[in-house]
């Protein structure tokens, strides 16, 4: 009986019809985001925090544009470690090494009260480390499925839901941690993780099978006939399916140039114009909100955690001893923080908390969008990205009305905190249209040989992305002044709404040369 995914006999079983080890690469992909969003939440509010809080002192405009470069660096570096991975090291061990090398970016950073040349190397080595990391284990993922399998979409959209459970985490908890506690420690705690995510993929990565070798090692376990696919020329229709993937790269920047926000401008909104010290029974009642919104998805993902222990039983003992050990210690920091907060009698909100709702929104939702993606509903690609361009321009149609009455030149603000909420919510509807639906494009488009390469050239249109958009938002003091910052975030409604009108417009040329790829 032939398998119905790839890689090992072990891999076959199945959780929600999905092969386990796409939940193995789930929970490494969730400790991987959990230290890069962790890191990023607080990355423009340490450097903008004064000398007097531990921070650096720096104003807006520096801090953005240092987080535009190291955002767009650490997009850019996937194509040369896709590259490195289809040619020489295979998914798997540039994935481990990946993961190894920002574990030590973390380590350096966590040092910086030291000197600051520890905080510059730990962001070099975060960068490099993602290079490895992020391209390869998404190439393995579109791997564990045959050609032509319907669920491979909602494969995507479940490891999606791991990017943002760790993403939900990393910011809920390094955030809380380097605000409150120490800058130090919140950007250690994100490197504890992710070593321990790497020892946890490092000893369950046969589940895979041959799936991620190095390049000589899957010649030698491929078939002939197989092989003579690897190493064939171009065809037409390849030809065709590679430039659909670089149209929905491209189209790729509008989005994040603008969602990219969340990091940059929008952490400065939250921060200097946002309502966010609560007393009485508004403190009462977040803290009981935020009490739930925290426990609900890490109950979730204990249940899931549960399901793969039962499938691997007494396999893989070593890979499951360090993932249930993170989450041990990762509960133990979650009731501390908790017990915390009920003990104060006022409630300051942490600027870094608002981004959490983004990923709080992807874990509710995506299961929703995993479904349609799978039922008569399911719309065709070019209308997904535009769909999800207009409801992300849309998100910021609300912040630019919650910031029409602010002065022109405001240094501060008090607006309620219902603006973002609806602007996330928003972004992320939007987000679940275009990135992990993108991701299973360049899988299912890119010849196997070249599927690295392709999702190293869909993160340098990130890339792109990340540094014009932390670039843009470093004029939010200027156009703020001259403008208003109404006027500022309607730059972010226009450019996106725009772009998905113009999706729609050449749907039907995308749609012909993917050649029955949908």
């Amino acid at each position: 009986m032939e398998a119905q995914f790839g890689g090992s006999a072990l891999n076959q079983r199945t959780i929600l019809n999905h092969p386990i080890g796409l939940f193995v690469l789930f929970f490494t992909e969730m400790w991987e985001r959990f230290s890069y969003y962790g890191m990023r939440a607080i990355l423009v509010l340490f450097l903008t925090s004064s000398l007097m809080d531990e921070g650096w002192a720096w104003s807006n405009e520096e801090a953005l544009e240092l987080y535009a470069l190291y955002t767009g660096l650490v997009y850019l570096t996937p194509i040369l470690g896709g590259f490195i991975a289809d040619k020489f090291l295979g998914y798997r061990n540039a994935t481990v090494l990946g993961a190894l090398i920002m574990t030590l970016g973390h380590a350096s950073m966590a040092l910086e009260t030291f000197t600051q040349s520890f905080f510059y190397v730990g962001l070099v080595m975060l960068i490099i480390g993602n290079g490895f990391f992020k391209p390869n284990i998404s190439s393995i993922v579109g791997q564990l499925y045959k050609d032509g399998d319907k669920r491979k979409d909602g494969g995507y959209t479940i490891f999606y839901m791991g990017i943002n459970a760790g993403a939900f985490l990393g910011i809920l908890l390094c955030g809380y941690i380097g605000e409150k506690v120490g800058w130090h420690l919140g950007f250690g705690l994100a490197g504890i993780f992710m070593f321990l995510g790497m020892l946890q993929f490092w000893f369950g990565q046969k589940i895979f099978g041959a799936i991620g070798l190095p390049p000589k090692q899957l010649a030698a376990a491929n078939t002939a006939k197989e092989n003579q696919k690897l190493s064939g020329g171009f065809s037409k229709v390849e030809l065709d399916r590679l430039l659909v993937i670089m149209v929905f790269s491209i189209f790729t920047i509008f989005f994040w140039w603008a969602f990219e926000q969340a990091g940059g401008s929008m952490t400065i909104f939250a921060k200097d114009f946002t309502q966010r010290t609560l007393v009485g029974d508004a403190s009462v009642i977040f803290n009981v909100s935020n009490t739930i919104i925290t426990l609900v998805p890490m109950v979730i993902l204990t249940i899931v955690l549960y399901g793969l222990f039962r499938k691997m039983m007494g396999n893989f003992l070593l890979s499951n001893l360090f993932l249930g050990t993170s989450f041990v210690i990762i509960w133990g920091i979650v009731i501390w923080m908790i017990n915390r907060e009920f003990g104060e009698e006022a409630t300051e909100i942490p600027a870094s908390w608002f981004s959490v709702l983004n990923s709080l929104f992807i874990i509710l939702l995506a299961p929703l969008f995993s479904k349609i993606w799978a039922s008569r509903l399911n719309p065709s690609g070019p209308v997904k990205f535009a769909i999800g361009l207009i409801l992300l321009g849309i998100g910021f149609a609300f912040l630019a009305f919650g910031a029409w009455g602010i002065p022109l030149g405001a240094e501060a603000a008090s607006v309620s905190i219902i603006w973002l909420i609806l602007a996330y919510l928003f972004h992320t509807m939007g987000e679940l249209c275009v990135s992990p639906v993108g991701l299973s494009y360049v899988s299912k488009l890119a010849p196997l040989k070249l599927v690295g390469l392709m999702f190293g050239f869909w993160f340098v249109c990130s890339a792109v992305a990340n540094y014009l958009g932390g670039k843009t938002g470093s004029y939010i003091d200027k156009i703020s002044e001259e403008y208003g910052l109404s006027n500022f975030f309607l730059i972010f409604f226009a450019i996106p709404v725009l772009a998905g009108i113009l999706m729609i417009l050449i749907k039907p040329i995308l749609i012909r040369k993917m050649h029955g790829i949908n």
